[in-house]
């Protein structure tokens, strides 16, 4: 597994039964299981890049990873959601998530011409 950026100082800042669950999914990802609470996040197309959704506290916190490439999994973001207008992430979460699966696919291909 991977961290990109600041997902994982990020994560680490959450409360600890919420850093729980995320560690359970991320756990699930890496042996090709998919926890109850992750779904395909929208406008990344397909179900490559996931979202675990945790509420704790009256707060609702976020991690972001993908799947797209073989053998390793990329956090991409974990963050609170501080807006309590509706459920969609909002623009700039989604900016940073792309800008990061840009890097995770850059640091891919690194990572594998390194294995040959």
């Amino acid at each position: 597994m991977f961290w990109i950026g600041s997902s994982r100082n990020d994560l680490k800042e959450f409360p600890e039964d919420v850093q729980d669950e995320m560690g359970y999914a991320l756990y699930l990802a890496q042996v090709g299981d998919k926890h109850a609470k992750a779904k395909p996040m929208e406008g990344f197309g397909g179900g490559t890049v996931l979202e675990v959704v945790d509420d704790y506290d009256d707060d609702t916190y976020r991690g972001v990873y993908t799947v797209r490439f073989a053998d390793v999994i990329y956090v991409l973001h974990a963050f609170q959601k501080k807006s309590k207008h509706g459920i969609k992430t909002p623009r700039h979460e989604i900016d940073l998530i792309k800008a990061r699966l840009r890097q995770a696919e850059k640091h891919y291909e690194q990572y594998r011409g390194q294995e040959r």
